[in-house]
């Protein structure tokens, strides 16, 4: 038997020296995209007046639940100068913020009490989360404040820390309200890896396809490690498409795209050779045995 010639020596450094730049390539774009990211996350967008009585608002986006269809908007409210006492950490007067429809109800700080952070639940307009992972959505918000029956100015500063989503931020002020209008989409982290979870289940699926194919032109009869595998990626493409960042619900783009054919061929694949293995076992236990 004769051995297959080993490549050059200075063949097998090309080899691996263009391996470790791959590598080395391959890392470096992920720590692009998530330093983009990073620092996607940690812009702050700032809307209002800096007049020295005024009130500050600090909201981060927290949460966003596409399939409710909100987000969760985090408030701390701090006013200045003659607005407040104690350094900022209650009102003088009864404070109210009065906010945009979107947001539910308005919010009201009592003189001389201590202000804590709030979470407010933020309406979403537009967009579906069954155009998952392309899906996009608007939130419109605006503060304005009310302190004494007069109204006082304000310094809102906006921030998204939901690493599911990306916002691209539009800030305004308008008759002393300070207005963002915010366009939600999907992360490049999600997004990368849902188009992969629609390869992958494609993948898969070829695979199953193309040893389908082999077994039955074969005639292999029932190759039970074979079927084994076969019903293991059916099962398995289901549990791998629950993984999808943000839980999208059965019936988004993600399923019609891939996961619903990808299961679809899997499971022609195995009902196929099954029947036609067993057509094969039948043929040969009632060929005559040979002398």
């Amino acid at each position: 038997m004769r051995r297959r010639p080993l490549p050059p020596p200075h063949g097998r450094l090309l080899l691996t020296g263009l391996a470790l730049l791959s590598v080395a390539a391959a890392a470096a774009i992920g720590i692009w995209l998530q330093f983009g990211e990073r620092e996607a996350m940690d812009t702050r967008y700032r809307a209002g007046e800096a007049a020295p009585d005024r009130v500050d608002i600090e909201a981060s986006v927290q949460r966003v639940d596409a399939a409710a269809r909100e987000l969760t908007l985090r408030v701390l409210v701090t006013p200045r100068g003659n607005l407040a006492e104690a350094g900022g950490i209650f009102p003088a007067e009864t404070l109210t913020l009065q906010t945009s429809s979107s947001i539910r109800r308005d919010l009201t700080y009592p003189a001389h009490s201590r202000i804590a952070t709030v979470d407010v639940p933020v309406t979403l307009t537009s967009g579906s989360i069954t155009d998952y992972p392309f899906d996009a959505y608007d939130a419109a918000l605006e503060f304005s404040a009310v302190q004494g029956d007069e109204p006082v100015p304000v310094r809102m500063t906006l921030s998204n820390t939901d690493a599911l989503f990306s916002a691209t931020v539009d800030a305004s002020e308008a008759d002393g309200a300070a207005v963002f209008h915010a366009a939600l989409v999907r992360s490049t982290s999600v997004l990368i890896f849902a188009v992969f979870m629609m390869a992958a289940m494609w993948a898969l699926a070829l695979s199953v396809l193309i040893g389908a194919w082999f077994l039955i032109t074969r005639r292999k009869g029932l190759t039970w490690p074979a079927l084994g595998w076969m019903a293991a990626t059916l099962f398995a493409l289901a549990a791998f498409r629950n993984t999808a960042p943000g839980t999208p619900p059965i019936g988004s783009l993600l399923d019609y795209v891939a996961f619903l054919w990808a299961e679809t061929l899997i499971a022609f694949c195995v009902i196929t050779v099954v029947v036609m293995g067993m057509r094969r076992e039948a043929a040969l236990s009632a060929a005559p045995p040979t002398p």
